[in-house]
């Protein structure tokens, strides 16, 4: 990966997550809390 793609896909994270506070749909929350799930989930098989 390049630093252009990367650079570019940060951009993209950054705006959706933007566009979610501004329009204040929550799914960023909904996905953190998902991705909570599957640390407790990978941490059970260690």
């Amino acid at each position: 990966m390049t630093d252009r793609i990367a650079l570019g896909l940060a951009g993209l994270v950054l705006a959706a997550l933007a566009l979610d506070w501004a329009m204040g749909w929550g799914v960023s929350l909904y996905l953190a809390r998902k991705f909570l799930d599957l640390i407790h989930l990978v941490a059970i098989w260690r």
